[in-house]
């Protein structure tokens, strides 16, 4: 996990702005919302990297570091750590661009493995990469 970096590393998978519905009482976002849109994202760069269909096998980590609150802009971003045979461990952050405002702060980073499946919805390897 980072020790609250300046800046987010990976590439940046998706933008959402953080809205009512998806907040408690208190106007801080729910946890799990974020984590969706962070599985969303390592779903969409795990799919990118294997040329196919992915699923998350698993959720290694996950560390909520600030609350999210109605308005901020959600921005994901995700690096690939590590292909294995059929799996890509990816680490994930959502930093949240503060409401009206052009402040960032990383709230959210987590490790998520992706596993590659075939039409019949079994594990596959994951194709060598492409220059």
């Amino acid at each position: 996990m980072s020790d609250s970096p300046d800046k987010p590393t990976g590439d940046l998978i998706i933008r959402v702005q953080a809205m009512p519905a998806d907040s408690n009482a208190a106007g801080d976002i729910f946890g799990g919302w974020v984590m969706s849109q962070m599985d969303l994202a390592a779903g969409v760069r795990g799919a990118e990297r294997v040329g196919g269909r992915v699923v998350t096998a698993a959720v290694q980590s996950l560390a909520f570091r600030k609350p999210v609150k109605i308005g901020d802009t959600l921005c994901v971003y995700a690096r690939i750590e590590k292909v294995g045979r059929t799996s890509v461990t990816l680490h994930v952050e959502a930093w949240a661009r503060r409401y009206l405002s052009q402040r960032r702060e990383l709230v959210t980073e987590g490790s998520f493995v992706m596993v590659a499946l075939d039409a019949a919805g079994q594990p596959t390897p994951v194709p060598p990469e492409l220059d």
